[in-house]
């Protein structure tokens, strides 16, 4: 089946309209993600504490658009970073100009200095992004558990009051599925590894494989570091 095949979206975009969340799905290797229009709802499916900062999706152009002038990089870090959100689909923490506020609703994301984006597109979910510009997004799992990789595994962790869109007939469901690589992007572009996850899994165990692969991909000279993540 297409990967742009059509998924029924219909409860969960009722969901969405009345601020509760949702379970989406992301293309292989990425697991399933918690998603709403609050931050709020997004932790609470989660059952953890509701002021916990979640990432932003800005899977929308005019997310992003609204955001850059308040983020702390050089014209070709920008474009770095979306490459990295919307092509790498990894979870990315930017920095913030020093002399100006975020907007209001993208304080939930933020992180010492930092946000805290998602940026991925996939088609199959073009239409329900399109109807919801501006959500909050986190992996799909309650605290201490790991994320879910089936719709299956996603309805059985959060029960049936919290609808999931299930798009396993579209990935692959034999695979290693886990949560997102996270980077740190400085406003030079250079990049810190922060967290493992399905980007970098193919590269082994060293973040600086990863990291190499990414310069590579981009023309560029390695000048990479590496730290744990939370």
């Amino acid at each position: 089946m297409p990967a742009t095949a059509p998924l029924d979206i219909g409860t969960a975009a009722n969901a969405l309209a009345t601020g509760q969340a949702v379970i989406l799905p992301n293309p292989s290797p990425l697991t399933y993600v918690v998603a709403a229009t609050t931050p709020e709802a997004v932790n609470n499916a989660k059952a953890r504490p509701a002021d916990q900062e979640v990432a932003l999706w800005v899977h929308s152009d005019t997310t992003w658009t609204e955001l850059t002038p308040e983020l702390d990089l050089t014209p070709a870090a920008l474009g770095t970073a979306l490459n990295l959100l919307r092509v790498e689909m990894i979870t990315l923490l930017v920095p913030v100009r020093i002399d100006t506020v975020p907007p209001v609703w993208a304080t939930p994301a933020l992180r010492d200095g930092h946000l805290l984006l998602f940026g991925a597109h996939w088609p199959p979910l073009a239409r329900l992004l399109a109807r919801f510009p501006r959500l909050y997004v986190s992996s799909a799992n309650r605290t201490g558990r790991p994320p879910a990789p089936t719709a299956t595994h996603a309805t059985a962790m959060f029960g049936p009051d919290i609808p999931v869109v299930d798009a396993d007939r579209l990935r692959d469901t034999g695979t290693l599925h886990a949560a997102t690589t996270m980077l740190r992007i400085a406003s030079d572009g250079t990049l810190t590894h922060i967290r493992h996850g399905a980007q970098d899994h193919a590269h082994g165990s060293n973040p600086q494989h990863y990291l190499r692969h990414l310069d590579r991909a981009r023309g560029v000279e390695p000048d990479v570091t590496s730290s744990a993540g939370r």
